[in-house]
């Protein structure tokens, strides 16, 4: 199981740092990064492109992260601590993608679709909530993101999980928080939010 944990490992992280964001944008000649934050995941697909590019890059970002970790949780059957590096590679190969010089996108699509991969439709149903319900406060969205991650934890806390899901949930918001730092310093509300995308 260590061989092919690490190996799926190594594709979840290839699978992540496809910026299908900027590469769909550059076929309607449009540099992602001219819009919004720069930051080339969907919501900045959606800013260059309209729907027909931030939508297809939506369900790209999230699929990347959906696939490997499917395929290593329930086809190949790898389990406990060693779905950890699994679940957490692909949102680091967004994150950090060594397409973009190491500077990829802020990972919430690929986070979603890592917990797709997952729990089918467990995690992405309490995070997605946990994003609804911050809605209902003036917070930036950086914050938002938080909150569904806090949210996740409380579930996972209240379902009594495995320890490997807690580390995958570690994992995971250490990146968000990263990614999400510069919106995250300044304070906790805002009316006008993050211009931050997935």
């Amino acid at each position: 199981m260590e061989t092919t944990a690490l190996a799926m490992a190594l594709v979840g992280f290839a699978s992540g740092s496809m910026m299908f964001s900027a590469w769909l944008a550059r076929l309607r000649r449009r540099d992602i990064r001219r819009f919004g934050d720069a930051n080339p995941g969907a919501m900045n697909a959606f800013r260059a492109g309209g729907w027909t590019i931030g939508l297809p890059a939506l369900l790209l970002d999230f699929l990347k992260g959906a696939l490997p970790v499917a395929a290593g949780r329930w086809a190949l059957g790898i389990t406990g601590a060693w779905l950890v590096p699994v679940a957490v590679a692909p949102v680091i190969g967004h994150a950090f993608s060594p397409w973009v010089g190491f500077r990829g996108g802020k990972a919430v699509a690929v986070t979603f679709g890592a917990w797709c991969g997952l729990t089918l439709w467990e995690g992405p149903t309490v995070l997605g909530l946990g994003l609804a319900l911050s809605c209902l406060w003036p917070a930036r969205d950086a914050w938002r993101v938080m909150a569904g991650m806090l949210l996740l934890l409380l579930w996972w806390l209240l379902r009594g999980a495995e320890a490997h899901l807690f580390a995958i949930w570690a994992g995971h918001f250490v990146v968000l928080a990263v990614k999400h730092r510069r919106d995250l310093a300044p304070g906790f509300l805002s009316g006008g939010g993050s211009r931050g995308g997935p």
